[in-house]
């Protein structure tokens, strides 16, 4: 999903650590943020869901754009 909405905690930086996010139409709320690392292009955060599910939300910071995809189990 491209263009997607996150939204994050931030503090001395944006995006610090994403804390929910639309998927589907329905706001979901981050359980824990597992992994983060930067990209040349900017964040990956690997994020799980309740119920278990898990989440790539990647922060394009050139284009000030998100982009949200379900990790498959």
């Amino acid at each position: 999903m491209s263009g997607a909405v996150v939204e994050c905690y931030a503090s001395t930086r944006y995006p610090e650590r994403p804390h929910t996010f639309l998927w589907e139409g329905e706001r979901v709320t981050v359980k824990a943020v597992e992994r983060s690392w930067r990209t040349p292009a900017g964040l990956v955060f690997r994020v799980r869901i309740a119920g278990g599910r898990c989440f790539v939300l990647t922060y394009d910071e050139a284009a000030d754009a998100w982009n949200v995809r379900p990790l498959l189990p």
